[in-house]
């Protein structure tokens, strides 16, 4: 019987591969606000884990793994992918890198969470890996919505009358 922390190792794994598999299927169609806003809007419920004593970290915490998650590991997203127009169409266009960034993020993360485990209940460890990844998710899909509004010449602000 695997303990609580190899589960949460083999699921960290599985969720890293169902990420690529979704990313490869995501990367064939065209790109929309809807597909750039959506993940992260759904992943922001998420944070609703807070509610529960368990998961509270002290805020300096979750401040620096968002700060982390938003520099450090969203800068290789931010250098192996980008938007382009095809036609009418916006895709994305990614580097022969990115993948292998995806899964060197991947390692990263389940090395980092495997150490601080030693240290952390395996709620705050969750919820700070939590954070990092919403922090580096944040700042890449903005990213992607200023480079699709530059793209489609569409104004920032719709204002309407």
């Amino acid at each position: 019987m695997l303990s609580i922390k190899e589960m949460s190792i083999l699921s960290s794994v599985v969720g890293a591969a169902a990420v690529m598999a979704w990313r490869v299927r995501e990367g064939r169609s065209a790109v929309t606000i809807r597909k750039i806003v959506i993940p992260p809007l759904g992943m922001a419920t998420g944070f609703c884990m807070f509610l529960a004593p368990a998961f509270r970290i002290p805020l300096e915490w979750a401040a620096g793994a968002f700060l982390l998650g938003a520099t450090a590991l969203a800068y290789p997203l931010l250098r192996t992918s980008r938007l382009v127009r095809d036609g009418e169409a916006i895709m994305m266009q990614r580097s022969n890198a990115f993948f292998l960034v995806v899964v060197a993020l991947a390692v990263i993360r389940i090395v980092a969470r495997t150490y601080i485990d030693r240290f952390l209940d395996i709620n705050q460890t969750g919820a700070i890996f939590f954070v990092l990844a919403f922090g580096m998710i944040l700042r890449w899909r903005m990213r992607m919505y200023f480079e699709y509004r530059a793209l489609t010449g569409e104004p920032l602000h719709a204002v309407s009358p």
